[in-house]
Order: C-alpha cells, then sequence, then structure tokens
C-alpha cells in the first residue's frame, strides 16, 4: 500500500512540474510575441498610429484565442451575456424595453483595421474598422406598446452584416487600472439579413417570414433612425468586453519608448 502511495505521490508531481512548465512556455512565448509585435512601435513616434494600425491587423492570430495569461477574451466569436436598452416607459406611448441574451458576434479574423489615432491628452484611442461580413445571434425579450396595446415577445434572432465598417473610441477615465468607456459608431453598412422568431405572433413562421421581410428590404429607409440605438447597443456590450479584456492589460510592459 505504502508503495502504491508513493507512486501515485510521485505522479502528481511530475504532471503538476510539466503543467507547470509548459503554462511557463506558454507566457514566455506569448510575451515574446507581444514584444516582438508591440515592440515595433515607438510612443511619441511621429509614425506610431500607423505603426499601431500595422501592429493590431497582425495581431489578428489571437482573435480566435484570446490571451488567456492576460484574461483577453477570444475576439472571434465575441460574447455578451446581457445588454438592456430602455425608452420612456415600456407601457406607455413609444416606450420599450429590450433585453438581448447570450449574444454572440462572429468575423473579426477577416476584419481590418483601417485608421488609428492616439489622443494623449484625452487618454483615448479611436480606430476605424472593417468587416467584409459581421454575424450576430442570440436571444431577445422585447416588451412595449403599440397603439396603446400592450405587448411582450421573445424569440432568438440573427443577423449578418455586408462590407461594414464601424469607428470605435476606447477611453480610460482615470489612471492606469481605471474603467474604459467604449463608444461605436456605424460608419457604412453594405448590406444587411434578419431573422427574428416570434415577433409578430407567436409560434408562427409566416408571420416570421413576413417580419424578415419587410426588415431586409426596407432597413436602407429605416437605418437613420436605428442607427444611433444600434450604436447604443454595441457601445454598450463593448464598453463591459473591453474592460473585462483590456482594463489591466500592461501595455506599456511591450511598447518602445525610446
Amino acid at each position: 500500500m505504502w508503495l502504491k502511495k508513493v507512486i501515485k505521490r510521485a505522479l502528481l508531481f511530475i504532471m503538476i512540474t510539466i503543467n507547470c512548465n509548459v503554462k511557463a512556455q506558454d507566457q514566455f512565448s506569448t510575451d515574446e510575441d507581444l514584444k516582438r509585435l508591440l515592440g515595433r512601435c515607438k510612443m511619441n513616434s511621429e509614425v506610431f498610429d500607423e505603426c499601431m494600425k500595422n501592429v493590431l491587423n497582425d495581431l489578428k492570430a489571437y482573435y480566435r484565442t484570446g490571451i488567456s495569461s492576460y484574461n483577453i477574451r477570444p475576439f472571434d466569436p465575441h460574447y455578451a451575456s446581457f445588454i438592456e436598452m430602455r425608452r420612456g416607459d415600456s407601457n406607455g406611448l413609444g416606450g420599450f424595453k429590450l433585453l438581448l441574451r447570450n449574444i454572440s458576434e462572429y468575423g473579426w479574423s477577416r476584419s481590418e483595421i483601417t485608421k488609428y489615432h492616439t489622443d494623449l491628452p484625452q487618454k483615448r484611442i479611436i480606430y476605424s474598422q472593417h468587416f467584409p461580413e459581421k454575424s450576430l445571434e442570440g436571444w431577445y425579450e422585447f416588451s412595449g406598446a403599440v397603439f396603446g396595446t400592450p405587448i411582450k415577445r421573445k424569440g432568438f434572432w440573427n443577423m449578418t452584416l455586408n462590407d461594414y465598417s464601424q469607428t470605435t473610441s476606447v477611453r480610460r477615465l482615470g489612471g492606469p487600472g481605471s474603467l474604459l468607456k467604449v463608444h461605436i459608431e456605424v460608419d457604412n453598412m453594405g448590406g444587411l439579413k434578419m431573422h427574428i422568431s416570434d415577433f409578430l405572433a407567436s409560434g408562427r413562421a409566416t408571420l416570421d417570414n413576413l417580419t424578415d421581410g419587410m426588415i431586409n428590404t426596407m432597413w436602407p429607409l429605416g437605418l437613420p433612425f436605428i442607427k444611433p440605438m444600434i450604436n447604443e447597443l454595441i457601445s454598450t456590450a463593448f464598453t463591459d468586453i473591453f474592460n473585462e479584456s483590456f482594463r489591466y492589460f500592461p501595455m506599456e510592459k511591450f511598447l518602445r519608448y525610446s
């Protein structure tokens, strides 16, 4: 019995040692890669912004995996557990409440950063990004009133955007480690296809098709009206995502200052 215990303890020790060595090597290789890429950019140089634009595009290899050693979640897909939007009284004229749950967003690995600007006095970076195709899916809950009649709906939704571009502003609200505030503006949307289940009536596939047809046909006319809501929804989602992944990322560890 004592021999079995010794062998088990020895095997456990070997496994822990191997696991620690693997993690150490992974950490080392990731740090070396980040230093190699970000270290190309010299702070306060005239070409810093152009360098960072190129580096962010080179970092797309991490979009699908994230960087677990720095708690950076995968970017493709992005995931948001909960987004809420309210307008007025959901039981009053024109008021509503929209909840989006378990949202996944795909397409980042094929995106490209087209512009990058550093605003040091405002502790802010601004970058523009183009997606040949971006798709989102999740579940929704909607409550509001139509012509004085309260309605409540919930179901599945998905959306595909083509030739889509957006501009993202990320601002730090204080010193190192303080909260990040993200604002996103839709710049261009070349195409949109959307499906919303059970919006007109639960379990009626014909009405689902009618809803989808109206949205997919009429969206260019409605875009000026719904664009502010899209900006608000994705800005809220990305403020949470960026704080979770990048609030404590030690950028100064990898950038070059001289």
